[in-house]
């Protein structure tokens, strides 16, 4: 099969598609053939060695030193079932599925392992492109919303890089939730912002936070430039911060309102965002790059800050 492998850390220039042995599934597993996979700012991270600030030596550790040991990338894809390992799963061969691979990889190529507890079925109204590129932002902006912060009905919050994969997930399901949100982003995006649901929009050009007065009951950064002190200073008195792109000593200082850390991946969050896509309560905002050969295309849309919602690959196109 052909796949877009990454050897060593570098540019988006560093992937090479080539062809690689199929994977064979193993028990408990299925292979996916992909018919689209999510390139998002996490495979990016892996791709060009880049990580939060303190996590680079931890990171280089568990995920390779001079490059991913897992060369073919790709955390969230979508497709149909190909083969299964012996196992006593309910996912026939031809079915579409949708799921957040973890630490296996292998999204972006013609055909993925992955575990059959991580498959969510995909509802009919939703296209392969849409559930790839739901399940990344969407995943984590519903964790960190509803699980973690406690978000409840009527709650004023400020989500900071509303136009991303997972800002734009987290203005819709925020607004899902009954909160007031006011969404920051460039003043291209404004009408992007307002269009997914945001009460307000925040030119961070002209408005940065330090400028701003309200208070917030939840103030969530997806942009990784906010701090503990800079997030806190607009919280109510009751108010939480999310950091959900946190360094080393954020990460391991977080107490009482701030929160931030790894967010596992469940299948059962998975179906629910599926569940709304299809209902039209969430947008997936979703562009494809094209097929396999555009990844590096995709990548360096990724690097260059300016991505808006979700970006996918059609590998078998």
């Amino acid at each position: 099969m052909r796949a877009a492998v990454v050897t060593r850390y570098g540019p988006p220039e560093a992937v090479i598609v080539t062809e690689v042995p199929n994977p064979m599934p193993r028990k408990g597993d299925v292979v996916l053939r992909v018919e689209a996979a999510a390139v998002t700012s996490g495979d990016a991270r892996m791709r060009g060695g880049r990580f939060p600030t303190g996590f680079g030596p931890l990171a280089r550790l568990g995920i390779g030193i001079r490059g991913p040991r897992k060369q073919v990338l790709g955390i969230a894809v979508a497709g149909t079932v190909e083969s299964t390992g012996t196992s006593d799963h309910d996912f026939p061969q031809g079915v579409r599925v949708a799921a957040m691979i973890g630490g296996e990889l292998g999204g972006h190529a013609e055909l993925a392992r992955v575990p059959a507890s991580q498959l969510a079925l995909i509802p009919e109204k939703v296209s392969f492109e849409d559930a790839a590129g739901l399940l990344f932002g969407g995943g984590t902006a519903l964790q960190f919303l509803r699980e973690r912060a406690h978000l409840q009905p009527g709650e004023r919050v400020l989500i900071n890089g509303a136009s991303g994969a997972v800002g734009s997930s987290a203005v819709q399901l925020a607004k899902h939730l009954g909160a007031h949100v006011t969404a920051v982003s460039s003043a291209r995006n404004r009408g992007f912002a307002l269009g997914l649901g945001a009460d307000e929009h925040v030119d961070y050009a002209t408005t940065s936070i330090d400028d701003i007065s309200a208070q917030y009951d939840l103030v969530v950064d997806t942009v990784g430039n906010l701090s503990k002190k800079s997030g806190r200073r607009i919280l109510s008195p009751t108010g939480r911060l999310i950091l959900a792109v946190a360094g080393l000593t954020d990460t391991i200082t977080a107490r009482g309102n701030v929160i931030t850390g790894p967010i596992p991946e469940r299948t059962s969050d998975a179906t629910e965002l599926l569940s709304l896509a299809a209902a039209g309560t969430l947008d997936p905002v979703t562009t494809i790059a094209g097929g396999l050969e555009s990844i590096r295309d995709a990548y360096a849309v990724v690097d260059s800050g300016r991505k808006i919602g979700n970006l996918v690959i059609l590998p078998n196109a």
